[in-house]
């Protein structure tokens, strides 16, 4: 065979249309490895507009409307281990300057975590185009709008980031540049979970997504913890971690998880699998139940049981919302800090105000005026 090779390459030399099919295949090759590795998602510019676009390219055409301000300089900042933050990552391909708008369940979250948490700052981000917020009030002929619902709480603030200038002087400064979250398959989710381990490292504090609602106060839980999701995993939902010490080592472990494990083309690797993993690198033990029983072995690093946050299984979701399931949810919640109702699966599904779901109920008494501001249905 060996004595042949010389005959079969001369022979293919000579002949022009291996030669031709030969270059077809090699362009298509090039061209397949040019594309997976230069495509870029086309909402992903939303995130990384140019430092300074409010001022240099908005006009502000509402005399009542002012451009939200960036976090990173816009008075006052978050303090460290003593804030609440939610993010917002929807994008606006027209980058036009809009007044910022808030669904009425994204307000209630809000609200909710600033009514029961007085002493804590929330602060909301807005990761998507700068957007301009009203800046007068209501009256009579004008009701009162979710954000300014949410803006009546002096707790809460809120802030616009830019993915770059978020990230730079961060571990994850120069992995951003390398374009693998801009190629991801679930680009929203996959920056919803980057910023949230980015805020953790760069303030500690508490993380919660903007599908909850906070029933309790949570000043006073010591902080460094999550919560189960299943007897497999651990959810990223609701983090606390301390702004220094142990804490800040384990939102760096996040930070280097989602570096060394990110995957574009799966949901939920990039956010609870990052807590997952480094939850069963300090608890030396991948059993979940065995963390939740045996606190030494965390470190300090508490794992709330499902029923602290996810006393409703994402498969049940409807629970929150039919009115016969009222009192059977109300009861599996009785001790949960917050209640998460899986906004990715109940959002298209609209609740009318007096409903007699557990939603509804858990919205009149938790953030009673983005309930009343929703209008007919919440």
């Amino acid at each position: 065979m060996l004595l042949r090779l010389p005959i079969l390459a001369a022979r293919f030399l000579h002949n022009g249309r291996l030669r031709l099919l030969f270059g077809i295949l090699i362009l298509i090759l090039i061209g397949g490895l040019c594309y997976v590795y230069t495509w870029e998602n086309e909402y992903y510019p939303c995130f990384m507009e140019g430092k300074g676009m409010a001022t240099q390219q908005a006009t502000v055409e509402d005399a009542d409307s002012s451009i939200l301000e960036d976090v990173l300089q816009a008075e006052p900042k978050p303090t460290p281990g003593r804030s609440i933050f939610f993010h917002e990552t929807s994008c606006n391909l027209n980058r036009r300057l809009e007044k910022l708008k808030v669904t009425a369940r994204q307000a209630c979250a809000i609200e909710s975590a600033a009514l029961h948490n007085p002493n804590f700052q929330v602060f909301v981000l807005f990761a998507g185009p700068t957007y301009r917020i009203s800046t007068g009030g209501h009256n009579n002929s004008h009701p009162q709008t979710l954000v300014e619902a949410i803006l009546s709480y002096s707790n809460v603030h809120l802030r616009r980031l830019n993915l770059e200038s978020y990230a730079a002087g961060t571990p994850m400064e120069e992995w951003l540049k390398d374009g693998r979250l801009s190629r991801s398959k679930y680009l929203f989710s996959h920056i919803s979970d980057f910023l949230r381990y980015l805020t953790l490292y760069r303030y500690g504090g508490l993380y919660l997504d903007m599908d909850v609602v906070v029933l309790r106060n949570m000043e006073k839980v010591p902080p460094n913890y999550t919560g189960a999701e299943s007897n497999t995993h651990l959810a990223a939902g609701v983090m606390s971690l301390a702004a220094t010490g142990f804490g800040h080592e384990i939102a760096a472990s996040c930070l280097r998880d989602f570096q060394h494990n990110f995957d574009g083309r799966d949901w939920g690797n990039n956010g609870p699998g990052v807590i997952t993993r480094v939850a069963q690198k300090i608890c030396s033990t991948k059993d979940i139940a065995l963390m939740q029983e045996d606190p030494k072995r965390c470190m300090g690093f508490k794992v709330f049981g499902r029923g602290a946050f996810y006393a409703v299984p994402w498969k049940k979701w409807r629970d929150f919302f039919e009115p016969e399931k009222l009192e059977e949810t109300m009861a599996r919640c009785k001790d949960s800090y917050v209640v998460h109702v899986w906004n990715k699966h109940s959002s298209a599904l609209p609740i009318k105000q007096g409903s007699k779901s557990a939603y509804a109920k858990y919205a009149e008494q938790n953030c009673p005026r983005s309930y009343k501001a929703a209008g007919e249905y919440f």
